[in-house]
């Protein structure tokens, strides 16, 4: 008798690793994010003063991490960085628009959900600094005209000058974060600085929320805060412009 009952307990000891595979996986398949198309772009390696920096990349890497984290499919998560071989392991695409552009096509052909498109680099006044261009705001929109077209769609761009992105982008079905309002520098893009801050807020925020929607109101409250705190002026002022369309129908991830 203790014989049979132990040969069962090994039978389910056995299959322990696979029920909890099959868990993972259905609870993968389950998530309102799975067949969503996701870029997260590192724009830049050089900090303000033209000194080396990880920064851009620490963020396009910890942003993609909690991404997955709330249900988004490797499969359908492209990152972008200006020095992929530096990374071999992360199997990264390098940082130019024709490549970027390229990438979100094919991703958005192969699902049939939202789409994300999430920029860590400097800006100007004229546009987002992604590798050696500058891509203005309107350009950035058609992008996700092309792409992205009537799905949910979610823009979150951590830049100087962000807010310029703003107006082009906005859509009943869009939900636009930016780091900063148009006439606005940010804070944090320094060679010492682990990530910019409004980075840094975003990633801190994650935990407390629930949806795109919170995760914009909170990170904005952080950068406030910090800045008024540290006593950095002007404010740079996120952005923040949530669709009618979008408010209603972007998922929660919990």
């Amino acid at each position: 008798m203790i014989e049979h009952l132990l040969r069962h307990a090994a039978r389910w000891l056995a299959a322990v690793p696979a029920l909890l595979w099959l868990g993972s996986a259905a609870d993968a398949g389950a998530s309102p994010f799975a067949d969503w198309a996701a870029i997260v772009v590192a724009g830049d390696h050089y900090d303000s003063d033209d000194n080396p920096s990880e920064g851009f990349d620490n963020a396009r890497r910890e942003v993609s991490r909690d991404l997955l984290r709330i249900g988004f499919s490797p499969a359908n998560l492209v990152q972008f960085s200006l020095r992929p071989r530096e990374y071999r392991s992360e199997k990264l695409l390098a940082t130019r628009p024709n490549t970027i552009m390229s990438a979100l096509t094919k991703v958005a052909n192969r699902t049939s959900g939202g789409c994300l498109l999430y920029f860590s680099s400097h800006g100007s006044e004229d546009g987002l600094v992604v590798g050696n261009w500058i891509v203005p705001p309107r350009a950035l929109a058609h992008l996700v005209d092309d792409t992205c077209a009537a799905r949910p769609t979610v823009v979150i761009i951590s830049a100087c000058f962000s807010g310029a992105m703003l107006p082009p982008l906005k859509g009943a079905n869009r939900m636009v974060l930016t780091a900063a309002r148009r006439d606005r520098t940010s804070f944090g893009c320094g060679q010492s600085d682990r990530y910019p801050y409004f980075d840094q807020r975003v990633l801190e925020s994650w935990g407390g929320v629930s949806n795109f929607a919170d995760l914009g109101r909170r990170a904005q409250a952080c950068v406030a805060a910090r800045e008024k705190r540290e006593r950095l002026a002007p404010p740079s002022e996120p952005q923040l412009w949530i669709g009618r369309q979008a408010a209603a129908s972007l998922p929660a991830w919990r």
